[in-house]
């Protein structure tokens, strides 16, 4: 059976792909301080992302942490994930609900405000905000800036979870400015020391969060 969780009390969603170390790697993580895990791989064979999930899911199992499947409601729905994530042109967000059913996390992508609005009205768990920086993850994809998931977070009572660049740095200073759920990629996956570096991250968000 899979969990239900609550996503408005977590705020610190990693998104990886392919590594040849997942599993000590993600295990490391989650001792630091990630609440969520999103396996993001668009580039491989849906066996390989399977192996890749199957590999991952026990793992947040064992932490009590959700485990959510990037594009692909089947997929989710194959390895026992937790939810799916998908972007404005992958499967709609009814099709995943109705395969997924009610209690599976599906969260959706936002760019503009035109999406963002509708998105409000999809059977959404959350929706994502950015990315508000250009960032290597989203390449071709021009930075929202923060005033658009700033202006996304206060119209929404569902979590928006912005993504974008966000570090141990900055993370207080978009607390500041409303937000309060954040993705993380490149700071954790190209860390030297990832449960290190997890942990700096979580300390300053909850600091800021206090």
């Amino acid at each position: 059976m899979v969990p239900v969780f609550d996503l408005a009390t977590r705020s610190l969603y990693l998104c990886v792909g392919q590594r040849d170390d997942m599993a000590s790697f993600l295990a490391s993580v989650l001792r630091g301080g990630v609440d969520i895990v999103q396996l993001r791989e668009k580039n491989l064979s849906d066996d390989v992302r399977v192996d890749l999930a199957r590999v991952m899911v026990p793992i947040c199992r064992d932490f009590g942490v959700p485990f959510i499947m990037n594009d692909s409601a089947e997929l989710a729905h194959a390895v026992g994930a937790d939810g799916v994530h998908v972007g404005q042109d992958d499967d709609s967000v009814a099709r995943c609900r109705e395969l997924l059913g009610p209690d599976a996390i599906i969260g959706l992508s936002t760019h503009v405000d035109q999406e963002f609005d509708e998105g409000l009205l999809e059977p959404v768990t959350y929706l994502s905000a950015g990315p508000i920086v250009e960032t290597p993850t989203k390449e071709g994809r021009p930075g929202t800036g923060v005033d658009y998931a700033s202006r996304a977070q206060a119209r929404s009572a569902l979590p928006v979870f912005v993504t974008g660049g966000v570090t141990d740095q900055n993370v207080g200073e978009l607390v500041a400015q409303g937000l309060r759920h954040f993705v993380v990629v490149r700071f954790l996956t190209e860390s030297t020391d990832p449960e290190k570096s997890a942990r700096s991250l979580r300390q300053a968000l909850d600091f800021a969060l206090d």
